[in-house]
């Protein structure tokens, strides 16, 4: 019964409304940039109107600045208007099949997450109760800060699930661990397949500052996998004992028995988890890899719905996309909303010249993976609290 507050808290309605201000205030922008800019777009043949004069003398080709082109009879160059930008996005069968298929992985991430829920509780948790517990921790995600993320919110709701707070806590970690996991894994292997120069934007002035960024925090995420598997698989009592020290602190000294009864139930689900064979935990991680790669799909299903791409070009979306999610999860905004359009169109920029057409695929993206947990969790949250509190 006191864990609803928080809960509710957590769930509160100004956060709901500031992210669709920032998720909706920032495509419109995007929307407005697409409209409102001339880009000059390269042909073949010298069937153009322009030519490129390199203007600014910085060697590259500044597709979006006016003094850069020079009208000539048979030119390289064409000018894009927003009539030009505005007929090339097409709205045919392909395009519904892929944006159905952009759903089905969608459907897929939470599926997995299901399925991982399940068994880290042991099947103690029904398909239904799962689906209730996976919508509620990704309402909170979308509330939360991509820093903070949901995590902490879901130890309540699956303590309110019946799961003792300790275990929910080491579920939590674990998925956290292996969802860090995944994620460093993965960075060799698009490294053997994409250059540096093509997976960071060169772009922009700031191309540096991505770089810089994304390792940093390649490296907090590194720390922060082996901190957590320290915590449970070698160490658990530490955390306990960590957990008891923070709560000394003089604005949380209410919390330090709690706090103490945590750190026991910690160490015992770190005992319950240890005692699980190794099968148990390759399944675990390939389950952690369908709901990733479930999720990253989605972006290339949106943009296979209006352009036409190759193998390379799809394993090169997926690279991008690591950063994306870096910049997405360091973000101060709930649920990276604001930030996450407009990194997409930043880093996806190569396969489009069109402003427009990647604002519109940006809006579809979010469309389709952040804006329906907003509303699922919405209409869930009302009732699944009302039958807890009953429960």
């Amino acid at each position: 019964m006191q864990k609803a507050p928080i809960v509710q808290k957590s769930f509160s309605s100004w956060k709901i409304k500031l992210a669709i201000l920032l998720g909706v205030g920032i495509s419109l922008w995007m929307l407005y940039r697409g409209i409102s800019e001339e880009r000059f777009i390269p042909v073949e043949n010298k069937s153009g109107d322009y030519n490129w004069i390199d203007a600014n003398g910085d060697g590259n080709v500044n597709s979006n600045l006016s003094a850069e082109f020079n009208a000539v009879p048979k030119g390289d160059y064409v000018k894009q208007t927003f009539t030009d930008a505005l007929s090339a996005i097409r709205w045919n069968s392909k395009t519904f099949l892929w944006l159905g298929v952009a759903l089905l992985f969608m459907v897929g991430r939470d599926f997995f997450y299901m399925l991982r829920i399940r068994l880290l509780t042991n099947k103690e948790l029904t398909w239904k109760s799962s689906f209730s517990v996976i919508m509620l921790w990704e309402f909170a995600s979308a509330l939360s800060p991509g820093v903070v993320g949901g995590a902490a919110v879901a130890m309540f709701i699956l303590k309110r699930e019946k799961i003792a707070l300790g275990r929910s806590t080491a579920i939590v970690l674990i998925t956290t661990l292996f969802d860090n996991l995944f994620y460093i894994i993965l960075i060799p292997f698009v490294f053997l397949f994409i250059g540096q120069a093509d997976l960071f934007p060169t772009e922009t002035a700031g191309s540096l500052t991505v770089q810089y960024v994304f390792w940093i925090g390649f490296s907090v995420i590194l720390f922060l996998s082996l901190f957590l598997f320290t915590a449970i698989f070698i160490g658990p009592q530490l955390a306990g004992k960590l957990l008891v020290t923070i709560c000394k602190l003089p604005f949380l000294t209410k919390w330090r028995d709690r706090a103490s009864k945590t750190g026991e139930d910690i160490v015992l689900a770190a005992t319950e988890f240890k005692k699980e064979n190794l099968f148990y935990w390759i399944k675990l991680f390939l389950i952690t890899c369908g709901s990733w790669i479930s999720r990253y799909l989605v972006i290339n299903a949106v943009l296979q719905a209006f352009l036409v791409l190759g193998f390379m070009d799809h394993i090169l979306i997926l690279g991008k996309q690591l950063v994306l999610w870096l910049f997405m999860l360091i973000s101060p905004t709930p649920g990276a909303s604001g930030v996450a359009e407009y990194a997409f169109g930043e880093l996806l920029s190569g396969f489009s010249q069109s402003a427009l057409l990647l604002a519109t695929m940006a809006i579809i993206w979010r469309l389709i993976s952040y804006f329906p947990y907003l509303f699922i969790g919405a209409v869930m949250l009302p009732r699944w609290l009302g039958k807890k509190n009953k429960g």
